[in-house]
C-alpha cells in the first residue's frame, strides 16, 4: 500500500490530493485566475488529509508536478514538497507537468497536444497519443498557422490547456479540436505519481529542481516621468 501526496503549482491551478495506490482519497483545488499558491497551498494540505483521516506519518511519498509552467509556481510547489520529504523522510516524485495534462481526457484514438500559456504566442507544449505515451519532445513553440501541421494531416489532434485557447484562431485545420477548462490538477496526477512509486523512480531532494524549460526573465519596470 503506497499513500501519496500529490501537489500540483505549476499553472493558476493550485491542487492537492491524498491518494492510496494511485486513487484518489481526497482532493482540493483552487483556480481563480490568480496565483494564490502561497497563502492556500498548505492549508489545501491539510484540509485533504483531514478529508481522508490521514496524519502526515501515514505519508509514503509526496508528489510534485515538475513543470514546466509559472516560475513562481513551481518554485512554492516544489519547495512545500521538498518541506514535507524532509520532515516526514519520504521519498519525492516528480510528475510531468504536460504528461499529466494530456491525461485529463481519454481518447481511443488520435493525439493530445497539451499546451502551457507561456507568453504572447508561445506556449509549451509536446505531443502524446491515445495511450498517454510521449510522441514529441517538451518544448517552447511559437503558435502559426503551420504548428503541428504533420500530425494534423494523418488525424485528430485535441489541443487542451491554458495556451490552447490563443492558439484557436490560429490553428484552422479541420483535425484540429481544441478542448475547455483542461489544466493540470492533482487528481489526475495520482496514477501517475504511483506508476513512479512502484518503479522506485525518485527524485533526490536535496537537489532536485523544476523543469522550467526556459529561463526565468525578470522584466523591469517602466520609470516614471518625473512630475514637476
Amino acid at each position: 500500500m503506497a499513500i501519496i501526496l500529490n501537489i500540483e503549482t505549476s499553472t493558476k491551478n493550485c491542487a492537492v490530493s491524498i491518494a492510496e495506490n494511485g486513487l484518489v482519497l481526497a482532493s482540493k483545488a483552487l483556480n481563480n485566475g490568480n496565483y494564490s499558491h502561497a497563502e492556500v497551498l498548505h492549508v489545501f494540505i491539510e484540509e485533504v488529509l483531514n478529508m481522508a483521516n490521514i496524519s502526515k506519518a501515514k505519508i509514503d511519498a509526496v508528489a510534485v508536478s515538475k513543470g514546466p509552467g509559472s516560475y513562481t509556481g513551481l518554485r512554492i510547489g516544489v519547495s512545500a514538497a521538498k518541506g514535507l520529504c524532509f520532515a516526514l523522510d519520504v521519498p519525492l516524485i516528480a510528475v510531468d507537468t504536460l504528461k499529466s495534462l494530456a491525461s485529463t481526457i481519454k481518447l481511443k484514438s488520435g493525439l493530445v497536444a497539451p499546451m502551457l500559456d507561456a507568453r504572447r504566442m508561445e506556449v509549451y507544449t509536446a505531443v502524446y497519443n491515445h495511450k498517454n505515451e510521449q510522441i514529441r519532445a517538451i518544448q517552447a513553440d511559437v503558435i502559426d498557422e503551420n504548428s503541428f501541421k504533420e500530425y494534423l494531416e494523418n488525424g485528430l489532434v485535441y489541443f487542451l490547456g491554458d495556451g490552447a485557447a490563443k492558439c484557436k484562431d490560429v490553428i484552422t485545420d479541420k483535425n484540429a479540436i481544441f478542448v475547455e477548462d483542461k489544466h493540470p490538477s492533482a487528481v489526475q496526477m495520482a496514477p501517475l505519481s504511483y506508476y513512479k512509486y512502484k518503479k522506485n523512480d525518485m527524485e533526490d531532494v536535496a537537489y532536485f529542481e523544476p523543469f522550467y524549460l526556459k529561463d526565468f526573465i525578470v522584466i523591469p519596470e517602466k520609470k516614471k516621468k518625473p512630475t514637476f
